[in-house]
């Protein structure tokens, strides 16, 4: 898989992978990080946690990489054909403000996206989604109904979802990222945040159950 430093990309395999989060209460992945602030600023606030910020645009990730703390890992892919090494790996997902191919693969029934969030999630994994509703319209749905089928579509693959509840303007200008200070301006329409949890187990972790 491909990582990010400043203008600079290298290749990292597995063990490497393993190696770097040894030690780390959690692992956290950010999907469609964009330019990488909300896993710079949640990182240094928690370094007991390790975060993994993902995005296929590594220009918007040159800048943040370069500064990153050592609890950080930028990995340049796309959330539907995220590296295997990441499988059953995270703690916790965060999707913040998906739009285009993320917020498409949100809405369809049993997309790659939605597999692959199957596939990092650990049992119990903890899930954050904030969908905003200027980027919900030009995908073509209404901001409710956006909300009902991603939450009918992550429910019918084992992640449950808490009601979804409205962002204050407030708060999207205190969230880190260039897209949320505009957000809270208010002339992009409502912001709703749903959370929940991946509830199902994998096969593995009910044999090593049983055997133990």
């Amino acid at each position: 898989m491909e990582y990010i430093y400043g203008k600079k990309t290298a290749r990292m395999d597995g063990t490497t992978l393993a190696a770097r989060l040894g030690g780390y209460a959690e692992i956290g992945l950010d999907l469609g990080t964009g330019d990488g602030r909300y896993v710079e600023q949640v990182a240094r606030q928690n370094p007991q946690q390790f975060l993994i910020g993902i995005d296929a645009c590594r220009e918007n990730l040159v800048k943040v990489s370069n500064r990153a703390a050592g609890n950080t890992l930028f990995l340049i892919a796309n959330a539907e054909a995220l590296p295997a090494e990441l499988s059953g790996l995270a703690d916790f997902i965060t999707l913040n403000f998906p739009w285009g191919s993320l917020l498409t693969g949100l809405l369809e029934t049993e997309s790659r996206l939605i597999a692959n969030l199957r596939m990092v999630a650990k049992a119990g994994a903890r899930l954050e989604l904030r969908l905003n509703e200027s980027a919900i319209r030009q995908a073509g749905w209404s901001l409710d109904r956006a909300c009902g089928q991603v939450v009918m579509n992550l429910e019918k693959a084992g992640f449950a979802l808490n009601p979804a509840c409205r962002l204050a303007l407030a708060d999207l200008r205190r969230f880190p990222s260039s897209w949320a200070r505009r957000l809270g301006s208010g002339q992009e329409g409502q912001t709703l945040f749903l959370s929940g949890g991946y509830r199902e187990q994998r096969v593995g972790e009910i044999a090593d159950r049983k055997s133990a």
